[in-house]
């Protein structure tokens, strides 16, 4: 009998650092199924993740998943309830704001795509982009934000401008009805009431990884 899964509670309840476990998870699910693995246990997914078993059990609580004593959980219901549960399987039309080397990188990530960030158009203050197409999305001056927005539906606004520049597209973003920024600058950018922020600053990771490498470096006393 195939494990069935309910959301016992709204998704915007449920813990960040909890959100950030479940794609690791389905990521790990997913290559246990392209393995033809039927059943897996906490235990297993703790080895693989290092993971505590029993945070493994409480993450997946929150949504109403239960394994079978013995047996573990069914990958392929598991993989396709947390699919669900995180949105993956459902499209969510983005703008790209600054289509340089990141931004049209981004663009070209068929890897989002599969998670469901349908990006549908970019828009950059360099003339010569406009008209212009990237991984077959086409490029906008920004004085279009408000249109694109309203008239493809989107949702989520990609800020990868420079950094001097980027609470001026997050303002424009959200003026132009964006409900989502997803922020790649190290700018701690400012946004209304009512519209979610997520901000993945590379240049932070890149602090992190070089202190951990220096203090890794140095001689022992």
């Amino acid at each position: 009998m195939n494990e069935k899964a309910t959301t016992s509670r709204p998704a915007d309840l449920l813990p960040e650092p909890t959100l950030r476990r479940l794609p690791w998870y389905l990521a790990y699910l997913s290559t246990l199924r392209n393995a033809a693995v039927e059943y897996i246990s906490t235990t297993r997914i703790a080895e693989a993740l290092d993971v505590d078993p029993s945070q493994i059990a409480k993450d997946l609580s929150f949504l109403g998943i239960r394994g079978k004593t013995r047996i573990g959980y069914q990958v392929d219901a598991l993989e396709q309830a947390l699919r669900d549960y995180l949105g993956f399987d459902r499209r969510h039309n983005a703008i790209m704001m600054g289509v340089g080397s990141l931004g049209a990188a981004l663009i070209a990530d068929s890897g989002l795509h599969r998670y469901g960030l349908n990006i549908v158009a970019g828009a950059d203050i360099n003339p010569a982009l406009t008209g212009t197409t990237i991984g077959g999305v086409e490029i906008y001056n920004p004085a279009d934000t408000e249109r694109l927005v309203r008239d493809l539906d989107i949702k989520i606004g990609i800020i990868a401008v420079p950094v001097e520049s980027a609470q001026e597209v997050a303002d424009q973003l959200a003026a132009a009805g964006i409900k989502a920024i997803w922020n790649f600058t190290p700018s701690r950018i400012r946004v209304p009431e009512g519209v979610v922020i997520s901000n993945t600053s590379i240049y932070s990771h890149l602090a992190v990884m070089y202190n951990r490498l220096s203090t890794l470096s140095e001689p022992r006393q």
